[in-house]
């Protein structure tokens, strides 16, 4: 199928026109008496989701012979009813049933392995080829059933900078979205071999995304991606692809490398991330210090500003016994920590940033300070390595010269105009 797009950097799609550009582009699928899956992200990304999936619907309503929707959240918490409703129809009392007739939207339930399918099997030769010798271990590529027996697969998703795979989307939401935790702990422990600070933003097949595209290949059915960028700061569309998974997204991770990534001349002496409500625990509101990282200064501090939030993270316990800290702590001690999830030691990673560790002292130095301005105490950030400051000093704080405040963050990049690709 060739590509359909709409809209460009600065565009705003309206409302008729979006509508008119996604009935016009999954009307050339032939959906007639076959099963159709939708695959959308969790409430961490930020887009006007009820709009969006209305739109899809219109277009699929009475085509297919039976419709589900999944929720891709990778190893995020389940959404409770009440958040679906609100992320799906903007109304944490709506009636689903009656929003979408036909159409049930359920979690990924990447923790019951009943709901997990074995589509094949990449070996360990292959894994070192695609993780540019990073990784010598074969794995089964495990994924949610419900997607697995769908004859047609849409991914419908935004495009963004990512800390692992370097922009996300695309089959990033077969491939870790709808994963069983084995291969997402893979696919993320080689990006943080990598880093974070390296790996984010980066265009084209980076080693992680060849190594999910490679699994995704392993999914029979027919697989398309309605992608879309949405403006920065906002919930307007500026433009949109569908295609194939692969084309689709490479045509908006063009658009938002334009849109998401801010370049600065100076680095920043310090910041604040002021983390919007989107961001539940510190495992996704860490996304305000993979943003920021690149372009803060030696020595700097980076203050992850969220009074809302409470926990770490309540799906992975694990985080609370090895703290945060860089890559190098764990590589030159990895008898000790080879056994924790991966995935977990690729959180712990990305948000301490780039760091040294010398196992001959046990001296850790982080080229950062990260500090967490929440209700998680300052007995609980010193057990895990990180600083700690009262929320409620914050709002103050924001005055002072010395820090840089990003509102809203965690979706948009920022790096040093140095590190500005050649046009």
């Amino acid at each position: 199928m060739s590509i359909s797009t709409v809209g460009g950097p600065g565009y705003h799609i309206g409302v008729e026109e979006f509508e008119g550009f996604v009935a016009e582009a999954i009307g050339r699928i032939d959906l007639a008496g076959k099963s159709l899956c939708l695959i959308i992200p969790d409430d961490t990304r930020g887009c006007p989701m009820p709009r969006i999936l209305r739109a899809v619907y219109q277009a699929v309503a009475g085509q297919a012979a039976s419709i589900s929707c999944v929720i891709a959240l990778g190893t995020h918490e389940y959404m409770e009813p009440d958040e679906i409703a609100l992320w799906t129809a903007g109304d944490p009392d709506a009636d689903l049933g009656q929003v979408y007739p036909g159409m049930p939207i359920v979690n990924h339930l990447w923790k019951d392995p009943e709901q997990l399918v074995n589509v094949g099997h990449i070996d360990a030769d292959r894994i070192n080829e695609l993780s540019g010798g990073r990784l010598n271990l074969g794995t089964d590529v495990l994924i949610n059933k419900t997607v697995v027996d769908a004859d047609v697969k849409i991914i419908v998703g935004p495009i963004l900078p990512h800390e692992v795979v370097g922009i996300s989307g695309g089959n990033k939401y077969f491939i870790p979205g709808c994963a069983a935790h084995e291969l997402i702990d893979m696919t993320h422990w080689v990006g943080a071999l990598i880093t974070s600070a390296k790996m984010i933003g980066s265009p084209g097949i980076t080693p992680v995304r060849a190594m999910i595209n490679e699994g995704a290949a392993l999914i029979s059915g027919e697989k398309y991606c309605l992608a879309f960028v949405v403006k920065a700061y906002s919930d307007e569309l500026e433009s949109a692809s569908f295609g194939s998974p692969e084309d689709a997204w490479a045509e908006q991770a063009k658009v938002t490398a334009q849109t998401h990534i801010e370049y600065v001349d100076e680095p920043f002496t310090n910041v604040i991330a002021e983390i919007p409500t989107r961001y539940h625990d510190i495992w996704t509101a860490a996304k305000g210090f993979y943003k920021t990282e690149p372009a803060v200064a030696d020595g700097g501090e980076t203050i992850i500003y969220a009074p809302h939030i409470t926990t770490v993270s309540e799906a992975h316990p694990e985080i609370y016994q090895i703290g945060y800290h860089c890559r190098d702590y764990f590589v030159k001690q990895w008898e000790t920590f080879k056994d924790v999830p991966w995935g977990v030691l690729a959180h712990s990673t990305h948000a301490r940033g780039a760091g040294t560790y010398d196992p001959e002292t046990g001296v850790e130095n982080c080229r950062l300070k990260l500090t967490f301005a929440t209700q998680i105490s300052a007995e609980v950030c010193a057990s895990i390595n990180v600083g700690y400051r009262d929320p409620a000093t914050i709002p103050a704080l924001m005055d002072d010269p010395s820090f840089h405040v990003v509102t809203d963050a965690g979706e948009v990049l920022f790096r040093l105009s140095s590190e500005r690709p050649e046009s």
